[in-house]
């Protein structure tokens, strides 16, 4: 299989692609989800969610005050 980087993947192979989305190789192609929830209810006005690539989560913060997480009420993913 070869991913949309060019790289070619053996099959039966499993992987976690640059994007944070796990990914497998079989004969029929290669199939990715994700491997992070993704925040979807919270106080959009007030705050701000933050994808941190290097730990494939998200943070929700106020948009003024980095450093103090807003309440998340659903996640998808």
């Amino acid at each position: 299989c070869r991913d949309s980087n060019g790289e070619v993947h053996k099959f039966d192979s499993q992987w976690r692609n640059a994007d944070c989305y796990d990914c497998t190789c079989s004969r029929h192609g290669i199939q990715c989800c994700s491997s992070f929830a993704t925040p979807v209810e919270y106080d959009k006005e007030k705050c701000i969610s933050i994808f941190n690539k290097e730990e494939c989560t998200y943070k929700v913060v106020e948009k003024d005050d980095h450093s103090k997480e807003c309440p998340v009420h659903v996640w998808v993913g």
